[in-house]
């Protein structure tokens, strides 16, 4: 029983609460009986909170009894990512330079719309240090592992989110996305999430990664994405670069299905050299599945270059200037891949920094025509599946599109990652959805991009797959 409720979806237990069928306080104690049990092998919570749960879900349940829910979430169990600010919570970013003292009198926007929609806050997931990589280890709480095979990485930078939604640790998650963090750990463990538009989830403090970073949900269900979206995206006048609140339920159209739809498949963007066959095939498959709901798909490039080097110039730039103050003494603590990025950042010239302003500003032009012709480009999600933890890439193998081994960083984890960075650049919303297994038995994930401003697409699309297929039932056995 306790592992049933532990995997039942959020928009399944509001209905259940409604029906007076269930208490939030049995699924509260479900789940923290379940991340008692794996989450010393796991390591996706560096804080859990027990008592605090247990209390928010007997104050739910006294609602619900009432028949007064305080808001769309009231009674789901949730986490927040350790990047992310919550009130009365440590929030140490994967970091041993971040004194655990505080204050932490404050909730981030995000945070903030969670609690007050009743979210039952179940602690803080692991991150990389300061949220800096796609795998999610760190100095100071050690290595989050997949559950699917605890050997393997789940990802980053949202990974503690990904094991923990994987894992039946809770059903929803707050994530982040600076170029792949939310996408990268849900296509590494067969979960859904999605990076929306920037600007639609308030974000505050903002990142020191700049407009390339995004806050987003990740949950096993697409519904349960919407669902949480809906929440994520309310107003708060902290973010001056939030987008203008539109009042749209993201979780109506959901059942639209998408016939008529002109959905551009493309397997390489036009210029990634080498991905895994297994994934390669799965999106291929899930391609024709799309034309089979009614959907018209074109096998068709977007048409630009590879990006890394943009991307690399913000991300590391972004790096710099968070750490460039930070005393030496605290500095020699960090993750030595993040020192490396911070002093490549260094050598960045404001010249290069404008050059890569510009180059950016071209692709988010050119993919905003592209969209006068295509509602949606479908890719896969990353170009491998999860590898050894304890390494910021795979072994051996794929390198830069263009081959040039020599460019290779200890830093640098984008030549693994090529489909998802690029739609940071652009801004637009992108979302992995499971498609599939490896003949390793490793999920398999397809990314759907939308234009600016519209989830509803994405959403819409992204859950007629889904309902059309069974990968995102399949659990690991843990």
């Amino acid at each position: 029983m306790s592992a049933e409720l532990a995997y039942a979806s959020a928009t399944d237990l509001l209905r259940r609460y409604r029906a007076k069928e269930l208490s939030p306080v049995e699924v509260a104690q479900a789940v923290l009986a379940r991340i008692a049990a794996l989450n010393p092998r796991l390591n996706a919570f560096c804080l859990v909170d027990e008592a605090g749960a247990l209390a928010s879900a007997r104050e739910s349940e006294a609602r619900w009894m009432k028949g007064a829910p305080l808001g769309l979430l009231d009674g789901v169990p949730a986490t927040i990512k350790d990047i992310v600010l919550t009130r009365g919570w440590t929030t140490l970013r994967g970091s041993r330079t971040v004194d655990p003292a505080g204050p932490w009198t404050e909730d981030a926007p995000a945070t903030a719309r969670m609690r007050e929609n009743g979210a039952v806050l179940l602690g803080k997931t692991c991150t990389p240090e300061f949220g800096w990589k796609g795998v999610t280890d760190n100095p100071l709480t050690g290595i989050t592992r997949n559950p699917w095979n605890t050997a393997l990485t789940p990802g980053g930078s949202s990974g503690g989110a990904s094991a923990q939604v994987a894992a039946g640790l809770g059903p929803l998650a707050l994530g982040t996305d600076g170029g792949g963090s939310i996408r990268i750990p849900c296509a590494f463990t067969g979960i859904s999430g999605i990076k929306p538009s920037f600007g639609r989830v308030p974000a505050w403090p903002l990142s020191p990664f700049g407009s390339v970073a995004h806050l987003g949900p990740m949950a096993r269900t697409v519904a349960d994405c919407a669902l949480m979206l809906n929440v994520l995206s309310q107003p708060d006048v902290r973010d001056w670069t939030a987008l203008p609140y539109a009042g749209i339920d993201w979780t109506q159209g959901l059942d639209a299905g998408v016939k008529g739809l002109r959905i551009a498949y493309s397997p390489r963007l036009g210029y990634v050299k080498q991905v895994h066959p297994d994934i390669e095939a799965r999106v291929a498959e899930a391609a024709k599945a799309m034309a089979g709901l009614g959907a018209k798909v074109e096998e068709v490039d977007p048409g630009f270059a590879d990006c890394r080097d943009i991307f690399r110039v913000h991300w590391t730039s972004g790096a710099y200037n968070l750490l460039r103050k930070m005393p030496p003494e605290k500095f020699a603590l960090l993750d030595p891949g993040l020192q490396q990025a911070c002093a490549s950042g260094s050598n960045c010239t404001l010249a290069q920094y404008l050059d890569a302003v510009n180059a950016r500003g071209a692709l988010g032009e050119l993919m905003k025509r592209f969209h006068q012709k295509y509602d949606l480009l479908l890719t896969p999600a990353t170009a491998v599946p999860a590898f050894g933890v304890g390494m910021i890439a795979p072994a051996g193998a794929m390198g830069r599109s263009d081959g040039a081994e020599s460019d290779r960083r200890e830093e640098d984890w984008t030549w693994w990652t090529p489909f998802s960075f690029p739609f940071n650049l652009t801004q637009q919303p992108a979302m992995s959805v499971p498609c599939g297994f490896t003949r390793d038995g490793l999920p398999v994930g397809l990314q759907l991009v939308g234009p600016m401003h519209r989830e509803d697409l994405v959403l819409r699309a992204a859950n007629a797959y889904q309902q059309s297929t069974g990968h995102h039932l399949i659990r690991p056995a843990l």
